[in-house]
């Protein structure tokens, strides 16, 4: 009875937070009253819930010593391509030639040769979005793991900022007391989410996910390593997953931009978005990369010395009147 009554208090929570910005009162509608009356939101979307664009790019300013090989992950996932309404092609100042492959994930990657001296990286383009809150799968149960997918099962395994090994006698500690499945996996978001405090002068490229349990502190990525790490360690598969994020609906000021990172979690028979840095569900996700951990997503992989001079990151609103981004 206890997990029913969550469940409605998150549904609940997750409404009057849309409620804070008048355009999510439809939205709201929607994603949560619509679903309990049997009603697909699916369909009202398609019927006349507003959609909502975003303006997304960034801007890396290097200085390299000399010239420097270098990879980069930085298209909008290739699922999010009907979304795409004006390219985010890279574009290099000074140009170069890139060339384009899909790493093992399927991702798309870039490869580059940077010049000596300054050179600049930029994308800026539209995407629409549903302007629904991230979805929350309460009924989705834990699968047993003969019955995984293969494909799932390298998102059991430990990597290179997800230690399942150390911190295994630590999941099962704090967690086998709970329901698997849904709750499990949300269980773990409550934990890290009040474990670590988020703090920009903590970040550290090198920090692991037990390292970030010891030390409570870090960015998103840590939040999403340390709960993924407790998730493959009470056998949920669970990969990292980077990408933009908006600040739609949230209260202002609102912190400069940046790449967030987040983590999906294979239950009920498919994969669904965890998000242990925000904890409750946002508006405006858009996907870039999914990996192991943070090592197989990095935006840049620079292949010698270098001095990242700019970064600039945006995920803007664009209002556009009811219906009109399809």
């Amino acid at each position: 009875m206890r997990a029913a009554t969550g469940n409605i208090a998150d549904k609940i929570r997750t409404t009057l937070l849309c409620l804070r910005h008048p355009r999510y009162l439809l939205v709201s509608f929607a994603e949560f009253i619509l679903p309990w009356r049997g009603i697909s939101s699916d369909r009202v979307h398609r019927s006349g819930v507003p959609n909502m664009q975003f303006r997304i790019g960034y801007e890396l300013i290097y200085n390299l010593p000399q010239p420097t090989p270098m990879v980069l992950v930085v298209n909008v996932h290739e699922s999010r391509a009907a979304d795409i309404v004006t390219t985010d092609r890279l574009i290099t100042e000074p140009f170069v030639r890139i060339s384009q492959y899909r790493d093992i994930f399927g991702n798309a990657c870039h490869r580059a040769l940077a010049p000596a001296g300054r050179f600049r990286l930029t994308a800026d383009c539209i995407i629409n979005d549903s302007g629904l809150p991230d979805p929350t799968p309460f009924a989705a149960e834990q699968d047993s793991i003969e019955d995984l997918p293969a494909e799932t099962l390298l998102f059991l395994l430990g990597s290179r900022y997800c230690e399942t090994d150390l911190l295994s006698d630590t999941a099962w500690n704090l967690f086998s007391g709970t329901k698997p499945g849904y709750a499990r996996v949300q269980a773990i978001c409550d934990y890290v989410h009040h474990h670590i405090t988020f703090n920009y002068q903590n970040a550290r490229a090198t920090r692991t996910a037990r390292e970030a349990f010891l030390e409570q502190t870090g960015v998103c990525r840590d939040y999403a390593h340390l709960a993924i790490a407790f998730c493959r360690a009470m056998n949920i598969p669970a990969r990292y997953c980077t990408g933009y994020l908006s600040d739609a609906g949230t209260p202002k000021p609102f912190p400069p931009g940046d790449f967030a990172a987040w983590f999906e979690a294979w239950i009920g028979g498919r994969w669904h978005l965890f998000d242990p840095r925000n904890n409750k569900p946002r508006v405006g996700r858009m996907l870039m990369a999914r990996g192991r951990d943070a090592a197989d997503v990095a935006i840049t992989t620079t292949f010698g010395p270098n001095t990242l001079e700019n970064f600039r990151v945006w995920t803007d609103e664009i209002l556009v009147p009811m219906g009109v981004a399809n």
